[in-house]
């Protein structure tokens, strides 16, 4: 087993190692900017555990944004019986994907 860590992020908690990516809802991030998350749950590599109560302190995870874009678009559609009410509608979710950079703690 490798390092990893268990952050909160984008309202999410997620199990992630260096090197993976993530996609998650749309970020106040520009693309290839580096950022540092410090909501940090839990840390383990081959030895150790750390565990936070809720958070661990002097730990955090750096992450990068490689892409801001839009998911599929899904198909929303409303209908109601017997009175020829149909309306379709499209919907495209503003999404980020970010870059596990660093493990720190």
């Amino acid at each position: 087993m490798s390092k990893y860590a268990i952050v909160q992020i984008s309202g999410r908690q997620v199990k992630v190692s260096e090197g993976d990516k993530l996609t998650l809802d749309r970020l106040d991030q520009e693309e290839g900017q580096e950022f540092q998350n410090k909501e940090v749950l839990m840390i383990s590599d081959d030895k150790t555990h750390q565990i936070g109560t809720p958070l661990l302190e002097k730990a955090s995870v750096t992450f990068k944004v490689t892409e801001n874009g839009r998911s599929k678009k899904i198909r929303v559609a409303k209908f109601r019986a017997k009175s020829k009410y149909r309306r379709v509608y499209g919907h495209r979710q503003p999404q980020s994907t970010i870059e596990v950079v660093k493990i720190n703690g």
